[in-house]
């Protein structure tokens, strides 16, 4: 029962190290650009 545990308490923490790495490590910023698109106002 206790390795069970301790095998469980060890996935969770390379799980963990694994979410940590991909967020620092991978490129999760989304790309950016200008968007200008001409109004047409009926107004008067």
């Amino acid at each position: 029962m206790m390795r069970l545990l301790k095998l469980l308490f060890l996935l969770a923490v390379l799980l963990g190290a694994a979410v940590l790495g991909y967020a620092y490590i991978g490129d999760l910023s989304p790309e950016q650009s200008d968007v200008s698109e001409p109004v047409d106002l009926d107004g008067s």
